[in-house]
């Protein structure tokens, strides 16, 4: 034995880390990651005022955050798999960090949107963490719980940053303070989490398809720039522009879908979508992202606006959006919660049936009660409780339909998925309130919110039917 293999044998052994702090880690960042998503809620309908734009506007901070999700997801997600998940994971909350400056020190609609755009690398966290849980991990049992404290975490954090948004809205003169918030939040889970998760030992080597990357945010941005603003001066229906627009961005994605297969190592494997779960799993978790990202911005302004200004509307100030807001949060917390018991009981396909017709269920209760508050947040409460449900069903079988060495890119797949849905969602809820609001004013007609929530039941309902073909594991012929 060498004097330098000597040394190496005698050096101690790297104390493991306790896996209650890495629970409280992993628990830390992704309740950064609900703040991050859930800080602007209370804030939205005064931003119409202090940032001089239309409440159709405000869905373009949606959609460029969650295009964002797309382009930072598999990238990230692949980049866990091959150079380790926490060291790429400390990068991402590096950017998001630098976004919620950025959002902290803005006073334009622009500068929002761009820390927006940054904010956009929270997609991240999930994949990362679970590729960091399931290293540890002991089996698919261990690693649904882990995912189950994950979605209830971030749910936390969704709750706790619309009360302390609010809260900081009630107390100053602007509403623009309380964007420090998610600044806040993701510094302390960069500082807490740095020396504490562990790093994954197992890194199966490759590289990143920087070409399909590219080929995939290019197609979904003309995609949702042509369904966001069609139908708008300058981008009417039967112009050149937006059905030029959808259709080069639906070739790019097909032209995505070749450069995939011909790729030995690609960002996303379609050929995953040939299995039969995988393609349901995948399509459900478009329809439940495309109503519960969609109306992210339409419930909080409807909340907010006055009956006496617009004829409809609850006239709730910022502090009390929040906390009207918790009770759709909490009941997501459950059925997160509640998920693997239920899918115990019953089935997963079971689990992802009740959870689409809860949500339908909630989205017509909303529509139907939209002018008492108590019935009005029943319904966001049903919602949300069938929300919690697809949420922690759908990132535990998309987890479990890959090895383990793909664990951060089956994850990161899901993530993605639920960005692309939730962008569909803000772009069609866009489209609505955009065409629905008379020359001038910022706000929309009522009709802009009944048609979204019946829209949004209209494809929970959809979710449910795609659901109903989902088979067991053992029933499930996978083909190659």
């Amino acid at each position: 034995m060498t004097q330098t293999a000597a040394r190496h044998a005698a050096r101690p052994l790297a104390r493991p880390t306790p896996a209650a702090a890495v629970i409280a880690s992993v628990a830390l960042v992704e309740l950064s990651s609900g703040i991050t998503q859930g800080f602007l809620s209370p804030l939205l309908r005064s931003l119409t005022d202090a940032l001089r734009v239309s409440a159709a506007d405000l869905n373009w901070i949606s959609i460029a955050n969650l295009l964002a999700s797309v382009a930072f997801t598999p990238v990230l997600s692949r980049m866990g798999d091959l150079h380790g998940h926490r060291r790429v994971l400390r990068w991402n909350l590096a950017i998001v960090l630098l976004g919620s400056v950025l959002v902290g020190v803005s006073r334009d609609f622009t500068t929002l949107l761009a820390g927006q755009i940054l904010q956009g690398a929270f997609a991240g966290f999930f994949p990362l963490l679970v590729g960091i849980l399931r290293n540890r991990s002991g089996g698919d049992a261990e690693s649904r719980r882990g995912i189950s404290l994950m979605v209830a975490a971030l749910v936390g954090g969704l709750a706790l940053g619309l009360v302390a948004s609010g809260a900081v809205a009630a107390s100053v003169d602007s509403p623009t303070a309380a964007l420090w918030v998610p600044a806040a939040a993701t510094a302390i889970a960069f500082a807490v989490s740095w020396p504490l998760l562990p790093e994954s030992d197992h890194r199966p080597g490759g590289r990143i398809d920087w070409a399909g990357g590219v080929l995939l945010c290019l197609g979904l941005l003309a995609v949702m720039l042509g369904l966001g603003l069609g139908g708008t001066p300058g981008w009417e229906w039967t112009s050149v522009r937006t059905p030029g627009c959808l259709l080069g961005g639906a070739a790019v994605t097909a032209a995505w879908v070749l450069v995939e297969l011909r790729t030995a190592e690609p960002m996303i494997d379609v050929r995953m979508f040939r299995r039969r779960n995988v393609l349901v799993v995948s399509l459900v978790t478009l329809t439940f992202t495309f109503c519960m990202l969609g109306l992210q911005v339409a419930n909080p302004v409807f909340l907010g606006t006055d009956a006496a200004e617009t004829g409809y509307g609850l006239g709730l100030d910022p502090f009390a959006i929040a906390l009207a807001m918790l009770p759709n949060l909490l009941a997501l917390a459950v059925g997160a919660l509640a998920a693997p018991a239920v899918a115990r009981a019953l089935s997963d396909r079971s689990t992802l049936v009740c959870g689409s017709l809860l949500m339908a269920a909630g989205y017509v209760l909303s529509s139907t009660w939209h002018t008492d508050l108590p019935l009005f947040l029943v319904g966001t409460a049903v919602a949300g409780l069938g929300t919690g449900f697809m949420q922690h069903s759908t990132r535990t079988l998309a987890v479990e339909s890959v090895p383990r060495d793909r664990t951060s890119v089956g994850s990161g797949i899901n993530e993605l998925l639920i960005n692309v849905g939730g962008s569909l969602g803000a772009a069609a809820v866009l489209t609505v309130f955009a065409g629905r609001t008379p020359a001038g004013r910022s706000l929309p007609v009522l009709g802009a919110y009944t048609t979204s929530w019946t829209v949004c039941a209209a494809v929970s309902v959809a979710g449910a039917g795609i659901a109903l073909l989902h088979r067991t594991a053992r029933t499930d012929e996978e083909t190659a």
